[in-house]
């Protein structure tokens, strides 16, 4: 009599053991082992990458602040906390990132609601429209509302260059989107039953708003609001332009200490005060988006939004949507375009553009604009790569949901992990690359010289946005899906390959927008390791705003346009091809 051997089962997820082929329990297949070795690759080469170009740079920089003829020296501490001026920046973080994140919400939630809600004509396009601040270059975002606030500029007279209420303005408009896509994402799942039974039963729409609605939306909220506080106490392109002189924080200060001054104890310092900030902002973070996740589980499929309706609360939001994006979004990109094309001379032309094709007043250039454009397209490009390869491994490893606990742990720290770079100023990163990356890993060669650095440098900025983008999808996907395509006998490749992916896909599309267009816009640590003669469109606007000269400022305000609309462009297409069916946080 035959005897049939035992049926392997794969499982998707290479975690359990399989069948041998002699029928014992537990013995491990040289499939087994192919798995293993795969999965341990997906999460060493994300670990390799942000050791070596983010905690390794970061800790370097930081121990030298700390060392002082080989011996550890904390008098450091001492010194730069008895300052009153460290006092006085760390108050005017704390200041603009708690006005930008309430402002930010208080702005975001009526436009979330008409976009998510309610269903309208170009309900697509405004949403690409109000996602585009958040990815514009922050010198762009900078000279834009710099444009308005001069003297002679439209809210000129509102008194607002170089203060604190000038800067906060332009975190909202750089912050916006954050709200609107986090709390609108939950917001378009939500069973509209819970508030219908309220209001049958004959609670005013401000209660139920207030007892039904807004309870149900708190996870949103407070991952948005954590997330918005952690960029706005991080901001450092918009700052350096608008502040001016007279004002700074912690992140400029950082960079002044460094670059300026050499004085790495004193960076060191104040990037450990910027870290316990970031760490409780992301612990919050972390905190709403597990609980946003769960809603969106347990609530499942959109919820059909409705036409909007001619009634006073839809009136009232569309008009609140309305001053929003007029006068936040609209406004300073118009006023910088139609001042782009006022030359030198006051006469309307295209003096401005013309000038891109040269060096600027004086010399003021290494390169041309058109050649500084390349320069950034090609490095974005090289960044984007880098980033949505580090980045979907780690998302693709965060949406595993492992049974051991200690397993599970592991996971949630290691997505944390990857969103550390979002807090730690891009300076300190810049140049604890200049500090550490002459012979990385004992290698012959001085990486400081490679054209590869800078587009690494963008990457790790870009990595998190990835993660967040695709993460939230991964883990919507039902579990049984794999272990269906498992159990029919597909291979945890093929499983990935027709469930994962195609489930994905077009979240991974917005994934690469956003990491092409913030890579094309990063400053911070661009502005440190990028070399003369292959400057990023970022940096030459920054350069052309500081030297003199009104043919400068004219070319700075073009070069501003071409970098805004090429990162709307793209970021426009990537909104297109996510569709409705995309997710994500951003």
């Amino acid at each position: 009599m035959s005897v049939r051997k035992p049926r392997e089962v794969p499982d998707p997820g290479g975690s359990r053991a399989l069948a041998g082929r002699d029928g014992t329990a537990g013995s491990v297949t040289g499939r087994q082992l192919v798995v293993a070795a795969c999965w341990g690759a997906a999460v060493l080469v994300p670990l390799l990458f942000l050791g070596l170009f983010f905690a390794w740079p970061v800790a370097a920089l930081v121990a030298r602040g700390f060392v002082a003829d080989g011996a550890l020296d904390l008098s450091g501490f001492t010194e730069v906390l008895s300052r009153p001026r460290t006092w006085r920046l760390v108050g005017l973080t704390l200041a603009q990132s708690a006005l930008g994140t309430v402002i930010s919400v208080a702005a975001g939630l009526p436009v979330a609601f008409l976009l998510y809600r309610r269903t309208f004509p170009g309900r697509t396009f405004l949403r690409g429209l109000v996602t585009v601040p958040f990815v514009l270059p922050t010198v762009v975002v900078g000279v834009a509302f710099r444009n308005l606030f001069v003297s002679g500029g439209v809210l000129g007279f509102l008194g607002l260059e170089e203060t604190l209420g000038g800067i906060v303005v332009a975190l909202v408009f750089f912050n916006l989107a954050v709200v609107v896509r986090t709390v609108g994402g939950l917001w378009e799942r939500l069973d509209p039953r819970a508030a219908e039974a309220a209001a049958a039963l004959g609670a005013a729409p401000a209660r139920v708003w207030r007892t039904v609605t807004l309870p149900a939306l708190a996870p949103a909220i407070i991952s948005a609001a954590s997330v918005v506080f952690l960029f706005c106490a991080t901001a450092f392109g918009v700052v350096m332009v608008l502040g001016g002189p007279r004002y700074g924080t912690v992140e400029t200060e950082i960079w002044s200490r460094t670059k300026d001054f050499l004085d790495l104890r004193s960076a060191a310092v104040l990037s450990i005060l910027q870290l316990v900030v970031v760490s409780v902002a992301l612990a919050l973070a972390a905190r709403g988006r597990s609980r946003r996740e769960q809603a969106l589980h347990l609530v499942g499929e959109r919820s059909a939004a409705r036409p909007l309706r001619r009634s006073p609360g839809d009136a009232a939001v569309v008009s609140i949507t309305a001053v929003v994006v007029g006068g936040l979004i609209l406004l300073p990109l118009g006023g910088l375009a139609l001042r782009s094309f006022q030359g030198p001379d006051g006469a309307f032309g295209l003096a401005n553009y013309v000038a891109l094709g040269t060096t600027g007043e004086r010399d003021a250039l290494t390169v041309t604009v058109w050649e500084a454009l390349g320069n950034s397209l090609s490095t974005a490009a090289w960044a984007c790569g880098i980033a949505v390869v580090v980045g979907g491994l780690v998302a693709l490893i965060g949406s595993r949901r492992p049974r051991a606990p200690g397993a599970r742990r592991a996971v949630s720290l290691l997505d944390g992990l990857f969103m550390l770079p979002l807090g730690v100023s891009a300076v300190t990163v810049g140049f604890g690359f200049l500090v550490t990356l002459d012979q990385p890993l004992g290698i012959q060669y001085d990486l400081r010289t490679s054209a590869a650095l800078v587009p690494i440098a963008q990457s790790v900025v870009a990595v998190p946005l990835v993660v967040r983008t695709v993460l939230p999808v991964l883990r919507a996907i039902d579990p049984r899906l794999r272990e269906v395509a498992g159990t029919l006998g597909a291979s945890p490749g093929a499983v990935l390959r027709t469930v994962d992916l195609p489930l994905a896909a077009r979240s991974l599309g917005l994934a690469i927008g956003f990491a092409f267009a913030v890579s094309l816009g990063e400053f911070g640590a661009t502005s440190f390791l990028v070399r003369p003669d292959a400057d990023t469109l970022p940096v030459v606007i920054f350069r052309l705003i500081g030297r003199p000269g009104a043919e400068n400022y004219g070319m700075a305000l073009a070069a501003s346009v071409v970098l805004a609309v090429v990162t709307a462009t793209v970021m426009m297409l990537a909104e297109r091809l996510r569709g409705d069916d995309g997710g994500g946080e951003f």
